[in-house]
């Protein structure tokens, strides 16, 4: 990796792992093969799981590189750096929607329906009922964005369960966070929706203000 891309030791970057991003990590030290940062340990990825480091790279966006984590102990994390940083725009990240409908498929499973918490161009955060899913499960995921319907295939980085217990004990309710890669058409799809939903949810707040 050439160090005109990567930020010196010392510097500050965001860290993604889970569905959360954890900003101001600081680089320990850094190669062409790993990366070392120091973090809290309450925000200490776990070994063997991919995250996503972003920084800038000011004028044109940010920097962005995907990272296996090989090793972590006390408060540091080394990362094996998958590929070469990609120069990505903030639009990637804008999230929006809420309500839709989302239908998971995963191997030996069968389908399971669920709504939509929030959608970007790079993940989805949905709930779904009594379905068993944990991080690293690969998955197959439909989204129904508007007229439209968006097929992604995505890892599950981030899966919490809670049982419902009052009045009486009920179904497991389950939220998911899933990465994915979509191709320029989905993309598109998606992009084109969030804006339209933080566009119409402006317009209300001004409407109600």
């Amino acid at each position: 990796m050439s160090s005109s891309l990567f930020p010196e030791d010392g510097a500050r970057v965001e860290l993604e792992a889970g569905g959360e991003s954890h900003t101001g990590v600081r680089v320990v030290a850094a190669s062409p093969a790993a990366v070392t940062v120091s973090l809290a340990r309450a925000q200490m990825p776990l070994i063997g799981s991919t995250v996503v480091l972003r920084w800038s790279a000011a004028p044109r966006g940010r920097y962005l590189a995907t990272a296996t984590v090989s090793s972590a102990e006390e408060n540091r994390a080394e990362l094996h750096l998958i590929g070469e940083p990609q120069i990505t725009q903030n639009r990637l990240y804008v999230r929006g929607g809420g309500g839709e409908p989302i239908v998971m498929t995963r191997s030996e499973h069968p389908d399971v329906i669920g709504w939509v918490h929030d959608i970007s161009e790079r993940s989805v955060r949905a709930h779904f009922t009594d379905v068993e899913v944990r991080p690293g499960h690969d998955v197959h995921l439909q989204v129904q964005l508007g007229p439209d319907l968006v097929e992604l295939a995505g890892t599950v980085t981030k899966a919490s369960a809670m049982r419902q217990q009052v009045p009486v004990r009920g179904p497991l309710s389950v939220e998911m966070v899933a990465l994915y890669d979509p191709d320029e058409t989905a993309a598109k799809i998606i992009r084109r929706y969030v804006m339209r939903y933080q566009l119409l949810m402006r317009t209300k707040a001004a409407e109600s203000a």
